[in-house]
């Protein structure tokens, strides 16, 4: 079970103007399921997405960025669970390509303006013939209040549906912004993650739009690791439909409270992949501070929260506390002065002091670090006595669940 979350009730997601969703039983890998979900955007909308790093990435991947190349203008977004199209060659392409053509047959719009995604099994081809005669169904069940069963037809190994969503009142305006992601494992995005889709029906210009998704991305899906590898298929995309009649732009005294919107949701569902993370039973703040850049921070960060050693120690609520220090000595900051450095261990309003002056703290009791870590929510605060700059990043335990979830995801 996830750690302190539950997918929102449908009627908590607002539906977003300008975009309906439906989802349809195509049968990609398993039957009796829903794995297809079809969003339609109305003209004029807009889409900028993030996406993986990995060298091998998937081909809706090189497919999408080919697609957001241009103006940004979107009509559709395909998405099948399953099999991630990833490592297919020649042959991921044309199935990617041919389902982008069969969704812009049925709306009536240019395959330019669809991007694909795929998810699921790697080096496995993706049953294109069993996706595209799914869309019809797809398009028959679409509706704008349909973001609850597109959460849960996106899955994959997610134990529950990510969604989020928030209304706020800007120039007299009602604006909406709508979210839904997956992914549970495999995780250290690196520019996004494995799949998340933002709306607004707010209007925002290309070239800003592309701005928003990438510090979208920086603050929520690029601070969260469950186990250090990064997919090829992550995907971030932030979608602006203008259906709510407000255009904005930097100049606009709006857009401060639109982008924190954004961002805000994005947040909630990175953080909802780390409590949904394989196996979890702890969800763990990394807070680096005084650092010298924001960068080192974020290393000695993701150091900590992608140590195996770490992890299963806080899994097994056991304050084997050497192993953080060790991970912030590894983290590559070669001329990190060790006696400056200062840890803390946290839950609630009680925080610990571990370690200073280079070793353990005098006051720290074996029991005081044992109690905290019994926590399902844990911060692991650390001063690196070098600067001003700050960093945040957000992960999980490992559990022996993790490596029976793994072992077994292709049975």
């Amino acid at each position: 079970m996830p750690v302190n979350y539950a997918t929102p009730a449908p009627e908590a997601l607002f539906p977003v103007a300008g975009v309906r969703l439906g989802t349809a039983e195509a049968g990609i890998r398993k039957k009796d399921r829903r794995d297809l979900t079809l969003v339609e955007l109305a003209p004029g909308s807009r889409a900028a997405g993030v996406f993986t790093q990995n060298r091998c990435c998937a081909a809706p991947v090189t497919v999408c960025r080919e697609h957001l190349a241009g103006d940004g203008s979107l009509r559709a977004l395909v998405i099948n669970t399953g099999i991630a199209n990833a490592a297919t060659g020649e042959q991921g392409m044309v199935a990617a390509r041919a389902t982008c053509d069969a969704v812009a047959g049925l709306l009536g719009c240019a395959p330019r303006e669809v991007l694909p995604f795929s998810t699921g099994v790697i080096l496995e081809h993706l049953p294109v013939d069993k996706l595209i005669a799914g869309l019809p169904a797809a398009k028959a069940d679409l509706a704008a209040d349909h973001w609850h069963a597109a959460a849960q037809a996106i899955m994959t190994t997610d134990t529950v549906a990510k969604a989020a969503s928030r209304r706020i009142e800007l120039g007299g305006k009602t604006i909406t912004v709508t979210g839904i992601s997956k992914g549970a494992g495999m995780i250290r995005p690196n520019m996004a993650t494995m799949l998340g889709f933002v709306a607004t029906d707010a209007g925002i210009a290309a070239g800003l739009l592309a701005q928003l998704a990438k510090d979208a991305a920086d603050q929520s899906f690029n601070c969260i690791t469950v186990d250090g590898d990064t997919s090829t298929n992550d995907s971030f995309v932030v979608i602006s439909t203008g259906a709510a009649g407000l255009e904005l732009d930097t100049a606009s005294p709006h857009w401060p409270a639109l982008r924190d919107a954004v961002i805000g949701v994005a947040q909630e569902l990175a953080q909802a992949i780390v409590r949904d993370g394989e196996g979890a039973t702890k969800f763990i703040s990394v807070k680096v501070g005084a650092g010298a850049t924001a960068e080192e921070c974020r290393q000695v960060a993701y150091a900590i929260g992608h140590s195996p050693l770490v992890k299963t120690a806080f899994f097994a609520s056991d304050p084997n506390l050497g192993r953080i220090l060790a991970a912030i000595g590894y983290a590559g900051i070669t001329d990190l002065d060790a006696a400056g450095v200062r840890v803390w261990l946290g839950s609630g309003n009680e925080e610990v002091l571990v370690s200073e002056n280079g070793g353990r703290a005098a006051s720290y009791r074996e029991e005081d670090g044992s109690r905290i870590m019994k926590n399902a929510e844990i911060t692991v605060r650390v001063d690196l006595g070098r600067g001003t700059a700050a960093a945040t990043v957000w992960t999980c335990d490992f559990s022996y669940d993790y490596v029976k979830i793994n072992a077994d995801y292709r049975s």
